[in-house]
């Protein structure tokens, strides 16, 4: 398929001054209108180096005036990116740079390019499949090692082959019912009947294994929304901070300073997380605290890890306790005691393993031991206990271990072959039960016919997850997610 309708152009670097700055052409006239556009240095013409070639000269305006010394490439299709003509101007990394040059652009004969035109064309020039053209998505949104490993390994088409594994071994099982249709005066030889048995099950349970990938993928894609609470001046924005690397949420001795929710990303121990900072949870008559307080609640009731704040160098109050419980009941909870550097009160709990307390009772109690007459809370298991300072840094690697314990990596599973979004499992799921709707329908002794129905169904949804019979809405709505020039 091809799609030579015209040619566009773009910024394909981040927004702001920066080292270099990318201009990117593809269409059928990329290689003319860049040659309107640029001066080489020296004796030869674009077209007399090669493709790929990195060529040096000046991009000019639409009157022919330098705009910057540049570096200049073409390459030709079928063999590039799109599929189509390219050519990338590397610039200096000025924004005004990088405006006149696409207004040159322009002025040559481009259009300006849609949001993920470049790797649409890619997709329907058949230079990658619809899976490996999310991946682009998944790499540029990539929060965390992992989730880029993934990605990049999607991109090479991880996914892809065992997509199409799966899907060439249901092609066998329906070539040869087409076959009996074909020749109804054959019978199914009985070792033939459970050899495309066994088929079905393994297929079954190929898509189950694939299936079984989707919360990682979706953890790697989305991040874990983790909210961040306690009660006012528990040091919730300072571990936001220190979290983070820098100072994203304003810290005062006043509490109830945060009267809002403050959300950023991060990643801790290999997990990407959404990081939610909110108001202290408290009774107040103030309208707008009482809001933020409202947003606090829900932050948790939508959060997929909760870490609950409790001041160490305070006595611990009704309210905390309360707390860690609502928290337990919603989401995996960290119970982590902040301000450790400073003087702190007995440790508020006694657990019945104290063992469980490794490394945070030193933090909190200089080295005692649990006060006898605290309340008692037992906490079940895999609620994890932490003891950290914000200000020092003490402690946040036991929060980065007791976050990696929460959510462990899928050791088993190569990079790419994961499930990362709604799309994809829900069509995964159709071929699945489609499958299995056929093997039983073999077990039944249901006529071929009937039996090739459910298996050209899965076919159909297999073929979704890579585009081969996926419907114009649907890829609109996938590239209209990507960003201008890729």
């Amino acid at each position: 398929m091809c799609f030579h309708i015209d040619t566009i152009a773009a910024i394909s670097t981040p927004p702001g001054p920066g080292a270099i700055g990318i201009l990117r052409l593809s269409g059928r006239s990329a290689v003319s209108i860049v040659e309107r556009c640029f001066q080489p240095l020296g004796h030869k013409t674009l077209r007399d180096h090669g493709p790929r070639e990195l060529v040096y000269g000046d991009l000019l305006d639409s009157g022919g005036a330098p705009i910057d010394r540049v570096l200049c490439t073409y390459s030709l299709g079928p063999s590039s990116y799109t599929g189509e003509d390219t050519a990338e101007f590397h610039c200096h990394g000025s924004p005004m740079v990088l405006t006149l040059g696409l207004e040159a652009l322009f002025a040559a004969g481009a259009r300006q390019a849609k949001a993920g035109e470049f790797t649409r064309r890619a997709f329907l020039n058949g230079r990658l499949d619809l899976a490996q053209a999310e991946a682009v998505g998944d790499l540029l949104e990539a929060r965390s090692r992992e989730g880029a490993r993934h990605a990049a390994g999607q991109l090479a088409g991880a996914l892809s082959k065992k997509i199409g594994d799966i899907y060439s071994a249901l092609v066998d099982v329906m070539a040869h019912f087409h076959a009996v249709l074909d020749y109804p005066d054959e019978d199914i030889d009985p070792f033939r009947l459970e050899e495309l048995s066994r088929t079905l099950e393994e297929q079954e349970g190929e898509l189950s294994a694939l299936l079984s990938t989707c919360g990682r993928g979706k953890l790697l894609r989305e991040g874990v929304p983790c909210a961040i609470v306690g009660r006012p001046n528990a040091g919730k924005s300072s571990l936001l901070n220190a979290m983070l690397g820098w100072d994203r949420a304003i810290v005062t001795d006043i509490p109830g300073t945060t009267r809002d929710t403050v959300e950023e990303r991060c990643e801790l121990g290999g997990v990407p997380l959404r990081l939610i900072d909110t108001a202290g949870l408290r009774d107040t008559a103030d309208p707008v605290e009482k809001l933020g307080v409202e947003r606090s609640r829900k932050a948790m009731e939508e959060a997929g890890l909760i870490l609950v704040l409790i001041d160490a160098s305070r006595p611990a109050q009704d309210e905390d306790f309360a707390l860690l419980q609502e928290a337990m009941s919603l989401a995996p909870t960290v119970l982590v005691w902040t301000k450790g550097d400073l003087p702190d009160a007995p440790v508020p709990f006694v657990f019945q393993d104290a063992a469980r307390l490794s490394g945070v009772i030193s933090v909190l109690t200089k080295g005692g031991s649990p006060n006898e007459s605290a309340p008692f809370l037992d906490l079940p298991d895999g609620v994890s206990v932490v003891g950290v300072s914000a200000k020092t840094g003490q402690g946040l690697d036991l929060l980065e271990e007791a976050v990696a314990e929460l959510f462990p990596k899928e050791e088993t599973v190569p990079y790419g072959q994961l499930l990362t979004n709604a799309r994809q499992e829900e069509a995964a799921k159709r071929a699945r039960e489609a499958v299995r709707r056929a093997r039983e329908a073999l077990a039944a002794g249901i006529t071929p016919d009937a039996l090739l129905t459910d298996v050209e169904e899965a076919l159909e949804a297999l073929g979704e997850l890579t585009g081969q019979s996926v419907r114009e809405d649907v890829t609109d709505r996938i590239f209209s997610k990507f960003c201008v020039g890729k």
